[in-house]
C-alpha cells in the first residue's frame, strides 16, 4: 500500500474515532445531567411543583412523572386536610356559608388543623419549616402578627362560621387557596428502604447507562492493552481510572458520589474536542507546580545535604578518600584508584599546559629575588662603581634565572616522560596521598575536619533554604514558559 493511501486510512480512522468519542461524550453528558437532576430533585421539588408550571406550562406534570422514581407518595394527613377543604367548598356551593350543614365541615377542619400543628406531618419529608411558614401566615392573616399568638387559635378562628361570614367567604377561601393550600400540597411521604435510606428507583434509569459505559470500559481498556506493548489489561484499567465513576453502582451506597461523574465527563468532552480545556489545564498545572516546586526542591536538597553530613560525621568521606579499596570493603568497577589518577592528571596538566604559560612570570619573580640578594652584597655595590662592568651583575642574574627555570622545567618534563621518572612520580603521588591520609585521620585532625565540613554543610543548607523561600516561583515559571516558547519558534 502506498504512503498516500496509508495516510488517508489513518485520517479516516482518526475521524471515526473522533466521532465515536463525541457520541460517548454526549451520552456521558446526558447521564450526568440526569444524575444532577435526580440529586437536586428533592431540594427543588417545591419549585418544580409550584413555580415551574407557571413558567413552562407543559412541565406541570413533571412532579407526577418523577415522584414515583423517588418513591414519593401523597401524605395521608395533609391530603385528608385538603380534601376536607374541597368538601367544604362543595357544601358551601350547595347551601351557602350560613347554612347549618356547613358547621360539621368547619369543625372537622378545626380538628384537622389542631392535629396538623401538634403532630407535624411535614417532619418526615424534612419540611417542618413549611409548617412554620403556614402557621406564620395564618397568624398574620387573623391577628396581624406572626408571633405571640397561638397558631391553633388562628386556625380555629379562621375555620369558624362567624369569621367566614364577617370577613367574607370568597375572600377567605381565596386566601387559603393562594397562600396556604400550595404549601400544604408540597408535603409528601417517602418510605425508607431496608438500608435505612429513602427509597429511590433512579437505578432503573441509570442502569442502561452503566451497562453501556461498563462494556465500553472493558472494550477500551482491552484495546489499549493490545495496542501498547508491555501494558497489561489491569494497567490499562488504571490508565482509564476516571471512567469507573460512570458505571460503578453508587445507587446503593453514597448516592451523592454519582456527582463525581463530572470528572470523566469533562475529560471526555475535552478529548472529543467539544470543549477546550488546554488553558484551564495549563493554569492548574502552573498553580500546582508553583505551590509544589518550592517544597519539593527544599526536601530534595536538604535530604541530599543531610546524607552528606551523615557521611562526613561517620567518617565515610575521609575513609573513601584516603584508604585503599581493599581496606574499606569498597566495590571498584574499573580497577583504578581515582584519587591517584586525578592527582597524576593534575600534575601533567600543570607541567605541560600551565607552567609554559606562566614561565615568564616565574622568571620575573626569580630575577627580582636574585637581584635583591645581589644588591645587599658589598661586592655588588663596588662593581656598580666600576665603569664597563656596571651591568654585569644584572646580566649574570638573567642568565642564572633563565638557566634555572629551563633546567627545572626540562627536568620535570623528562621525569614525566621517562618510565623510571614516571614511576617515581607515581610513587610520590601515592606516598603523598598515603601520608596526607594518615595525618588527616589522626583523631584530633579528623574530628576538626569533620566538624568544619558539617558546619559548612549546615550553613549551606540554611542559606539555601532562605534563598529558596525568597525565590519568586511565579517568576521562575514565567521564565520557563518563555524558554519553551523560544524553543517552539
Amino acid at each position: 500500500m502506498s504512503s498516500p493511501q496509508k495516510i488517508a486510512r489513518r485520517r479516516l480512522a482518526a475521524r471515526r474515532n473522533l466521532w465515536f468519542e463525541r457520541v460517548m461524550a454526549i451520552l456521558a453528558s446526558a447521564n450526568l445531567l440526569l444524575v444532577v437532576f435526580d440529586v437536586s430533585y428533592i431540594p427543588l421539588r417545591d419549585f418544580y411543583l409550584l413555580r415551574l408550571p407557571r413558567l413552562i406550562p407543559p412541565a406541570g406534570n413533571l412532579t407526577k412523572l418523577y415522584d414515583p422514581i423517588k418513591g414519593i407518595e401523597p401524605h395521608r394527613d395533609t391530603q385528608n386536610y385538603l380534601q376536607a377543604v374541597a368538601d367544604l367548598e362543595a357544601q358551601v356551593e350547595k347551601t351557602g356559608i350560613s347554612s347549618p350543614e356547613v358547621e360539621p365541615y368547619l369543625e372537622q377542619l378545626r380538628n384537622l388543623s389542631t392535629e396538623m400543628v401538634d403532630t407535624d406531618p411535614f417532619r418526615v419529608a424534612d419540611k417542618s419549616g413549611t409548617l412554620e411558614k403556614i402557621k406564620n401566615r395564618m397568624r398574620e392573616h387573623i391577628y396581624d402578627q406572626r408571633r405571640r399568638v397561638s397558631s391553633r387559635q388562628s386556625f380555629n378562628r379562621f375555620w369558624s362560621q362567624d369569621h367566614l361570614l364577617q370577613a367574607g367567604w370568597r375572600g377567605e377561601i381565596d386566601f387559603f387557596n393562594q397562600e396556604i393550600r400550595p404549601l400544604i400540597a408540597t408535603n409528601y411521604f417517602r418510605p425508607l428502604g431496608e438500608t435505612g435510606d429513602f427509597v429511590s428507583y433512579f437505578w432503573r434509569i441509570d442502569l442502561p447507562f452503566a451497562i453501556v459505559f461498563g462494556v465500553e470500559f472493558l472494550a477500551r481498556t482491552f484495546y489499549i492493552s493490545r495496542r501498547h506493548k508491555g501494558v497489561s489489561w489491569l494497567d490499562a484499567m488504571l490508565w482509564r481510572w476516571y471512567d469507573v465513576f460512570l458505571w460503578l453502582p453508587f445507587w446503593f451506597w453514597l448516592p451523592s458520589w454519582r456527582l463525581l461523574r463530572i470528572i470523566p465527563v469533562t475529560i471526555r468532552l475535552h478529548q472529543a474536542k467539544l470543549i477546550d480545556l488546554d488553558f484551564v489545564i495549563a493554569q492548574i498545572n502552573r498553580g500546582f507546580v508553583a505551590n509544589f516546586a518550592e517544597e519539593l526542591t527544599e526536601v530534595v536538597v536538604i535530604r541530599v545535604i543531610n546524607q552528606i553530613q551523615g557521611s562526613v560525621q561517620r567518617g565515610e568521606v575521609t575513609r573513601w578518600l584516603f584508604r585503599s579499596p581493599s581496606a574499606r570493603g569498597y566495590i571498584d568497577i574499573n580497577n583504578t584508584n581515582e584519587v591517584e589518577a586525578i592527582a597524576t592528571l593534575l600534575v601533567k596538566l600543570v607541567v605541560y599546559e600551565v607552567l609554559p604559560k606562566i614561565q615568564p612570570d616565574l622568571e620575573a619573580i626569580l630575577r627580582h629575588s636574585v637581584e635583591s640578594g645581589l644588591r645587599q652584597l658589598p661586592l655588588y655595590q663596588g662593581l656598580q662603581q666600576v665603569p664597563g662592568v656596571r651591568d654585569l651583575p644584572t646580566q649574570l642574574a638573567d642568565q642564572v634565572v633563565t638557566n634555572v627555570t629551563q633546567t627545572a622545567y626540562q627536568a620535570l618534563v623528562a621525569a614525566l616522560e621517562d618510565p623510571v621518572g614516571a614511576q617515581l612520580s607515581s610513587q610520590l603521588v601515592q606516598h603523598f596521598a598515603e601520608a596526607l591520609g594518615s595525618e588527616v585521620q589522626s583523631q584530633q585532625t579528623l574530628h576538626k575536619i569533620q566538624g568544619l565540613l558539617s558546619d559548612l554543610l549546615e550553613e549551606v543548607k540554611v542559606n539555601y533554604v532562605q534563598r529558596l523561600s525568597e525565590e519568586d516561583m511565579e517568576g521562575v515559571l514565567e521564565q520557563t514558559h518563555q524558554l519553551h516558547q523560544i524553543v517552539k519558534k
